[in-house]
């Protein structure tokens, strides 16, 4: 399937313009995975290139259907100049890399833990993963393909990912909003949990 590739380096080019740089990373076992990337204004964009590649398949399924089954790159957006956020490209990787390692199925609404800082200081070690289609639009494949859906990463301090196990995602994400918290800023302190 390495075929959905271009196609998918050209959705996140036409939506995020081309990329002025990208990292590749293999993880013993998986498929080789890159990360792009993209500058807009202020806003430093990191998208994962390789995770559509397989799709996700359930962990209890006894067989890998290497056809059917949901389709997915990670999108993280913050704010530039203010952290060395290009040391997120090898977590961001790992992440990328998680169906194929781990045999989950990442999804809107799941959290997703590297267990160290997404990079040098950064006060996060986990992220939510949102809904698609606001940035980068799904992107529809032949038939029996799943589409590729382009999913938001947005990093979450320990204190919110702790709180939105027991509360779920929708919950943390309304105590962002009703915040006014700034999701890109990459030196954000955790929302108030009270």
């Amino acid at each position: 399937m390495d075929d959905v590739l271009p196609l998918v380096e050209a959705r996140l080019c036409s939506a995020l313009g081309e990329p002025d740089a990208r990292a590749a990373v293999t993880f013993l076992g998986t498929d080789r995975l890159e990360v792009l990337r993209f500058h807009d204004g202020d806003i430093v964009r990191y998208a994962t290139l390789g995770m559509s590649a397989r799709p996700m398949t359930d962990p209890t399924a006894p067989l890998a259907d290497p056809v059917k089954g949901p389709r997915a790159e990670l999108v993280l957006s913050v704010r530039a100049g203010l952290a060395d956020t290009d040391k997120v490209l090898r977590p961001l990787a790992v992440l990328g890399a998680s169906p194929q390692v781990e045999g989950v199925v990442v999804a809107p609404g799941a959290s997703l833990d590297v267990g160290e800082p997404l990079w040098p200081g950064a006060p996060f070690t986990s992220v939510l993963v949102a809904e698609p289609g606001g940035m980068v639009e799904d992107l529809e494949l032949d038939e029996p393909l799943d589409p590729v859906r382009f999913l938001p990463l947005l990093p979450m301090t320990p204190n919110e990912a702790a709180w939105k196990r027991v509360h779920g995602a929708q919950a943390l994400r309304e105590r962002w909003l009703s915040h006014g918290t700034d999701l890109r800023d990459p030196a954000r302190g955790s929302v108030p949990l009270e």
